[in-house]
């Protein structure tokens, strides 16, 4: 009998991690959680991410080289699922209807914050719907013109605009992404008046401004980078508020004539509310890590991501703020909501 009752104490040990001291007697068992337990137990499955984004670009790319250190990390192997869609829509739903066990993430972005303003409804609640685990990059955009326009810093395109009031056209990505945005903050801000024109692809905004067709683009650093090496480019701004790691000898906008302007952009991941706050703390301790590491950032860097982690407050804090001020940006604009 006395071999009956330590063989189960001791499956309940191994189980329950549980330390039994038997040679002092039978001690009650001792009662876990279940959101201790999910501690325990995961991840002991592969972890899906949904990117809002198609393969091969920026967010892709980022999630990517940060998962593949975070999943050694805890043990797991991240699965990275596309799904782009109009203002992330399909990539939100999904998740916004998975189980809440932490076993499927979302990638979300400042792009997600313009949405909440650029649509009547999105199907999805990036704020009550979701929590935050952490960021993984902060980058800023690329202010650039051609050497045909002869401007060689930002005080130059700033004085024409000025001279000749909507002669300059500023060339971006789709209408109501965070680059054609931003232009429309730029003319905001500058208080300039310039044409935006908003193309399909980057590599055809690219065209446009090689031809002069655009006297500037503003896009990510990944997508100008070749140009700008080559010196097809002249970049005469970045738009974050700080100085650009990735480019320290090129001014932020704010120091090269609009003071105040800020388009940070950032890639962070999210879980469904509901999911167990250690799933999230293990996520976050797991991303604080490899934030740091060596390799990491410099690959992070060469698209020009700066790599940042984040606790959930501060990433709260970033979105509420970004949906705040995109969402005046759009209806200072009187763009129409889709």
């Amino acid at each position: 009998m006395t071999r009956d009752i330590r063989s189960t104490f001791s499956r309940r040990t191994l189980l329950r991690g549980v330390a039994g001291g038997l040679a002092g007697g039978l001690a009650a068992p001792a009662v876990i959680s279940g959101s201790a337990w999910a501690q325990a137990k995961y991840p002991n499955r592969p972890i899906k991410v949904v990117v809002p984004f198609g393969p091969g670009g920026v967010a892709d790319i980022t999630v990517r080289i940060v998962t593949e250190r975070l999943g050694d990390k805890v043990g797991a192997r991240f699965v990275i699922e596309n799904a782009p869609g109009a203002g992330g829509s399909l990539a939100g739903s999904r998740v916004a209807s998975s189980a809440p066990d932490g076993y499927t993430l979302a990638l979300f972005s400042n792009g997600t914050a313009v949405s909440v303003g650029l649509f009547k409804q999105l199907p999805f609640d990036p704020i009550n719907g979701f929590v935050p685990i952490s960021t993984l990059g902060l980058f800023d955009f690329i202010l650039a013109t051609n050497k045909q326009t002869g401007y060689t810093k930002l005080a130059d395109l700033l004085a024409a605009a000025r001279e000749k009031p909507g002669a300059l056209n500023i060339a971006t990505v789709i209408a109501g992404s965070t680059q054609n945005l931003s232009a429309v903050l730029f003319n905001t801000e500058a208080n300039i008046k310039t044409e935006i024109i908003a193309y399909r692809t980057t590599p055809d905004a690219l065209v446009s401004l090689l031809r002069n067709d655009a006297q500037l683009i503003i896009d990510s650093y990944a997508s100008l980078k070749g140009s700008v090496e080559d010196k097809n480019l002249v970049a005469l701004a970045t738009s974050g508020a700080k100085q650009s790691v990735v480019l320290p000898d090129v001014p932020p906008v704010a120091a090269a004539g609009v003071p105040g302007f800020d388009a940070t952009s950032w890639n962070a991941l999210f879980a469904k509310t509901g999911t167990p706050p250690e799933v999230v703390q293990i996520l976050n301790a797991g991303l604080q890590e490899v934030l740091v590491e060596p390799e990491v950032k410099a690959k992070l860097l060469e698209l020009g991501i700066v790599a940042t982690a984040s606790t959930p407050g501060e990433l709260s804090d970033r979105l509420t703020a970004d949906i705040k001020r995109w969402s005046a940006v759009i209806d200072k604009a009187g763009i129409q909501k889709q």
